[in-house]
């Protein structure tokens, strides 16, 4: 039988590597607000939209504003006269925006079948 010299037998190194828990990714969130007329009572809830949006998604430690996008005396019967709602209709599509917020679908659209085809998308 043959003897084996286990003092010049080497142990194999061992590196010990911990893991790298990723970050999550943060949800990016927009709100809408929106109001019809430039009505004194109109002016405040459209402030008070803004702020509400504002408070809340900061208030979130998952969440990462994107923007507020507000219209301010325009009627909600058309997408096509509402630039904000546009801009963020584009935001959306190119993928910078996960989640609108909107205070109501009315403030959202007015037209059933333009709310139906901007939810879709």
């Amino acid at each position: 039988m043959t003897e084996t010299n286990i003092s010049t037998a080497r142990v194999p190194q061992v590196t010990v590597i911990d893991p790298r828990i990723p970050e999550k990714a943060k949800l990016r969130v927009a709100a809408y607000a929106r109001v019809s007329s430039d009505s004194e009572d109109q002016v405040n809830s459209y402030i008070a939209q803004v702020d509400f949006y504002s408070k809340h998604i900061a208030g979130k430690e998952d969440w990462e504003m994107v923007d507020i996008y507000a219209d301010e005396g325009i009627s909600g019967l058309e997408a096509r006269n509402r630039d904000d709602f546009n801009r963020m209709m584009a935001d959306c599509r190119e993928g910078k925006i996960d989640r609108v917020l909107c205070k109501s679908i009315s403030r959202f659209a007015r037209n059933t079948q333009e709310y139906i085809q901007f939810v879709r998308e």
